[in-house]
Order: C-alpha cells, then structure tokens, then sequence
C-alpha cells in the first residue's frame, strides 16, 4: 500500500517535471520569435519553476499524511469485509468437505 502510495506520488512529480520541461521549451520558442522578451521568458520561467516546486511539495504533505493515516484492520474490520463480500468461512469449507465425504460414502 505505501509502495503504491509511492509511486503514484513518484509519477506525479514525474508529470510536473515534464510539464516544466515542455513548458520551459514553450517559453524558449516564444521568446526566439519575438513574442516575449528575454526578461518576461526568465519572469515566466522562475514563475513555473515556482509553482511546480509548490505543487510538488503539497503534492508530497498529502501524500505523507495519507499514508501516516494508514492503520491496519482489526480482526472484527477483516471480518465485517469477508461477511460483506459473501466469502466462504473455514467453517462453510469444512462442512462443504464433510457433505462430499458422505457424498462419496454413499457413491461407494
């Protein structure tokens, strides 16, 4: 669960380097056409660095508390789970294996 936990933050952080990337490449080709100066290209480029740094960092408290919240199910939690998913108890198994006994008794 923590692994999972991991990477899914992992691939987040993933996803802001690459939007910073492409983003930073954005600027770069407007600014080589004319259409932002040099100094608003750095402006908007600190400004994302900024942004996705803050977005990385919240990104990460969440996810440190999400996962700090996690606590393992009791017995009677994994239960009420079972019960509600309709599995077979230890004690459907065992009486399923005692009526095929009798079952194959009455077979031979």
């Amino acid at each position: 669960m923590v692994s999972d936990a991991k990477n899914i933050f992992l691939a987040g952080v993933g996803a802001a380097a690459l939007t910073y990337e492409k983003a930073t490449e954005v600027i770069s080709q407007l600014v080589e056409r004319g259409k932002l100066t040099l100094e608003e290209g750095r402006e908007l480029s600190e400004e994302l660095k900024r942004d996705v740094k803050n977005t990385a960092n919240d990104a990460k408290e969440s996810m440190l508390e999400k996962v700090n919240n996690i606590k393992p199910l009791t017995k009677e939690e994994l239960n009420d789970i079972l019960e509600e998913k309709n599995y077979a108890t230890k004690a459907d198994v065992l009486e399923l294996k005692r009526i095929i006994e009798r079952l194959e008794e009455k077979i031979n």
